[in-house]
């Protein structure tokens, strides 16, 4: 891919019951999108949903930042327990308040949208005081407008499967978690997938780069999300616009590190 080329963004939404069931991202070339469309598509129907949307639009080159991944950290823990309290020492580390930590991570835990079920997006965290900034806390943050070069790709697929780190997911979590530590003001993020078969979740921040926690929920659970926190006293408006409006593309990868049980 060459970078100064046009690039497009091309973004899939499936539900069902108006629940969100799947979603994929990406920015490609123009000669790129078809298939694109095709592989998220495939993805979406898998999952037996009422609705799909494909969304396509041109991206304004002017725009476009680049960045790196981060390098990812595979910790080791026994249980969901041990899971959740090394993400709340992590993001501690990075700067977050226990409080805010605590609160994004019950509130994951426990459905975060107002009437208890899953937010699409993210929810916007100060990190001082733990309040929720985003305007809309059933819809949350979406992160949009990212993708990885199709050389970078094809690198981080290949690191990350030396260690057994095959699922989509890994890829794609790396991919917008560097777009959001690139966002004015972010400082950490906290996530684990709604997928009740997927149980792992991560913790990313600017001083620590990806951590990888294989146990932050129970098998079986269906409740999952994603919190971002901004520096104490931010205004969100900045980075709200940057993570839903400007493209990112990454181009370069990082590195990867296992933990000793």
């Amino acid at each position: 891919m060459v970078i100064n080329s046009t690039l497009f963004s091309v973004r899939m939404h499936a539900s069902r019951d108006q629940r969100h069931l799947s979603g994929a991202e990406d920015l490609v070339l123009g000669t790129e999108v078809g298939s694109a469309a095709q592989t998220m598509l495939r993805r979406a129907w898998t999952h037996l949903p009422q609705s799909v949307s494909v969304t396509i639009d041109q991206v304004d080159a002017a725009a476009l930042v680049t960045g790196r991944l981060s390098d990812l950290t595979l910790a080791s823990v026994v249980d969901v327990a041990a899971g959740r309290q090394r993400a709340l020492s992590e993001l501690q580390k990075s700067g977050v308040s226990l409080l805010a930590a605590n609160r994004a991570l019950v509130a994951i835990a426990a459905g975060a949208a107002p009437d208890g079920g899953v937010m699409r997006g993210a929810m916007l965290v100060d990190a001082g005081s733990g309040e929720r900034l985003e305007p809309d806390q059933s819809r949350g943050v979406r992160v949009t407008r990212f993708g990885v070069t199709s050389a970078t790709k094809v690198d981080c697929e290949r690191l990350l499967a030396a260690h057994a780190l095959t699922h989509h997911r890994t890829r794609e979590a790396l991919v917008l978690s560097a777009k959001v530590l690139a966002a004015p003001a972010v400082i950490a993020e906290l996530c684990w997938s709604d997928d009740p078969d997927y149980t792992a979740g991560y913790v990313a921040s600017k001083s620590g780069g990806y951590l990888r926690i294989p146990q932050l929920k129970n098998m079986g659970d269906s409740r999952g999300g994603r919190a971002f926190f901004l520096a104490a006293g931010s205004d969100p408006a900045s980075a709200i616009h940057f993570l839903e409006q400007t493209p990112f593309l990454v181009t370069t990868i990082g590195a990867v590190h296992r933990e000793e049980p």
